[in-house]
């Protein structure tokens, strides 16, 4: 056997021992376990986080329009129930990348550009964290503002 050929049979993978005669362990399905397949986040996955994260800046009093959070109160009270977090919140997912609009109701008194802002920043924190995705918009439109002496339609305790 040439020298070539020698050093190209103690080189391989397929070869079931090494020159010292101990067994070697070779490699299948080809590459690293995280690349073989395909993960896919629903809307409605997106949805929930960012709908949660909003939630969770101050000075965010509730998610969605007037008229969805009227129809969300009602769907609230039937037995069975349950409250809506994606209420107010739309998103569209693709591949690796996410896009968000967002329908919120700010407490009088508060800075609407800070609070936006915050809800932007911890909205984007938590999706990216917690998918993965690239979140390229977090759109964010003011529907009202409650004031004091408003009565809630609905109430919303505060997720901290």
């Amino acid at each position: 056997m040439t020298e070539a050929a020698e050093q190209h049979r103690t080189q391989t993978p397929e070869s079931g021992t090494d020159p010292l005669g101990t067994r070697k362990t070779t490699r299948r399905g080809g590459g690293d376990p995280a690349t073989r397949g395909r993960t896919t986040i629903a809307d409605g996955v997106v949805e929930k986080i960012a709908g949660l994260a909003a939630r969770d800046v101050l000075g965010v009093h509730a998610m969605g329009s007037g008229l969805s959070r009227t129809f969300g109160a009602v769907r609230d009270r039937v037995p069975g129930g349950s409250k809506s977090v994606t209420r107010g919140v739309k998103a569209e997912v693709g591949e690796v990348q996410t896009a968000l609009d967002l329908e919120i109701v700010v407490d009088y008194g508060v800075a609407i550009a800070d609070v936006a802002q915050a809800v932007r920043e911890n909205v984007i924190a938590a999706v990216e964290r917690m998918t993965g995705l690239e979140v390229v918009e977090v759109n964010i439109a003011v529907s009202d503002v409650k004031l004091p002496d408003e009565e809630d339609e609905e109430p919303e305790p505060r997720i901290q």
